[in-house]
């Protein structure tokens, strides 16, 4: 089956505008499992750029008895100053991605927010959200290394510090 979650024709948002937001669409796909625990799986596989607005529907994009893809348009990736850490730890990684925040509503799993900060994603998933990670999309990098360029500074390191007789730790005697 091929991939439908990259879209070659993608472009970078403009970066020279100072805009730090990004329009797309998810992709969601529900797969039915035979299973006695559960009857079907659903997961984030990916997203592609979109102008639609947002509360735009969704539509469906491949269906048959095992397998349903739906689209989700109007959807916007931000970026902010406070999580510039966190876009810097993405892209550096050997396998940047977009994680995306999704929601069962009326049988039906629907993505409700985009973000491209580990730190963000950590939050969500340590808050027992559903969360999937899936690629991101090789247009966008130039975008979020720009803003991460203006915007993080690493904190400075600080000197270690070395025990004393001062300290009144472990061993101690004083």
């Amino acid at each position: 089956m091929a991939c439908l979650a990259q879209n070659p024709a993608m472009v970078a948002p403009d970066i020279s505008s100072g805009n730090a937001s990004c329009s797309v669409a998810v992709i969601m796909e529900r797969v039915v499992l035979n299973s006695r625990w559960t009857s079907e799986k659903w997961e984030a596989k990916g997203v592609v750029r979109d102008a639609s607005p947002p509360g735009a529907p969704y539509r469906v994009i491949v269906r048959n008895e095992q397998l349903t893809q739906l689209l989700f348009p109007g959807h916007v990736i931000r970026l902010r100053r406070d999580e510039a850490e966190g876009y810097y730890l993405n892209i550096t990684s050997p396998t940047p991605k977009i994680f995306i925040l999704w929601r069962v509503h009326d049988g039906i799993a629907q993505p409700e927010f985009l973000s491209v900060s580990y730190h963000e994603g950590a939050r969500w998933t340590d808050g027992g959200e559903n969360v999937d990670g899936v690629a991101l999309p090789v247009e966008l990098l130039p975008w979020i290394g720009e803003f991460v360029e203006q915007h993080y500074r690493p904190e400075p390191k600080k000197k270690g510090r070395y025990a004393s007789n001062k300290d009144k730790g472990v061993g101690f005697h004083g």
